[in-house]
């Protein structure tokens, strides 16, 4: 952990930047979307730095990396989601999950940790059922579908005592879970209620969630059974 640390330092700068210019969002402009995508930008940069070479021979950080670029365009679009540009963000954000999940595998299955993340996301979409209305009624619901999947797969794999433990894991758990987080508070503000001080929730569960997401990629993610064995 501590030797991907300074590799950070741009990402928390970014942030930082992010926080203390806190550019109105009635004003969608350009150097607003630099601002906002700015600390996604530096995500790709500390993924990078890790070498070309570690990003094509280790599929699931590839799939991290493209998962953070399509990150960086949906925060481009919601930008502007007053003008229409609501609806291309939240594409840009599923397809972002279906890369993370992918990037996540499905080994160990954990089939109860499955059950669990669907019965969530099964609470969370009947809380916005009575809220919305036209085509978001089943875009959001194919959505709140694909984040609980990302949640299971960053979840399943997560081993906090023995010989199978990483701190990788940890991470994309972490990550998964302040993703959710992120995107509930999005979607309770935009469709069901004003949540109290929801932006500043939003953007530090958010840049928390892809900095942990970007942090588990630094370990090449073979199967627990293998780990154990290679421990062996």
């Amino acid at each position: 952990v501590k030797s991907e640390g300074p590799k950070l330092v741009p990402f928390f700068k970014a942030t930082c930047v992010y926080f203390v210019l806190w550019l109105p969002s009635s004003s969608p402009s350009w150097v607003s979307a630099l601002i906002k995508c700015l600390p996604i930008f530096c995500l790709w940069l500390f993924l990078l730095a890790h070498g070309l070479g570690f990003l094509l021979t280790h599929p699931s950080a590839t799939r991290i990396f493209a998962g953070l670029v399509f990150s960086a365009l949906g925060d481009a679009f919601l930008i502007w989601q007053d003008q229409g540009y609501f609806m291309h963000g939240l594409l840009m954000f599923a397809v972002t999950h279906v890369l993370y999940a992918s990037a996540f595998g499905m080994r160990p299955l954990a089939l109860r940790t499955g059950l669990v993340m669907a019965v969530l996301s099964g609470l969370c979409y009947a809380l916005l059922y009575p809220c919305l209305s036209g085509a978001f009624t089943y875009l959001v619901g194919i959505y709140v579908a694909l984040i609980g999947f990302m949640g299971w797969r960053a979840v399943a794999g997560l081993r906090l005592v023995g010989a199978a433990w990483r701190w990788t894991e940890l991470a994309a758990g972490s990550g998964a879970l302040l993703f959710i987080i992120s995107d509930l508070t999005i979607a309770l503000s935009k469709f069901c209620f004003p949540v109290p001080y929801a932006r500043a929730l939003i953007m530090s569960t958010y840049y928390a969630a892809q900095m942990f997401i970007a942090l588990s990629a630094v370990e090449s993610r073979e199967p627990v059974e293998d780990y154990r064995q290679s421990k062996a």
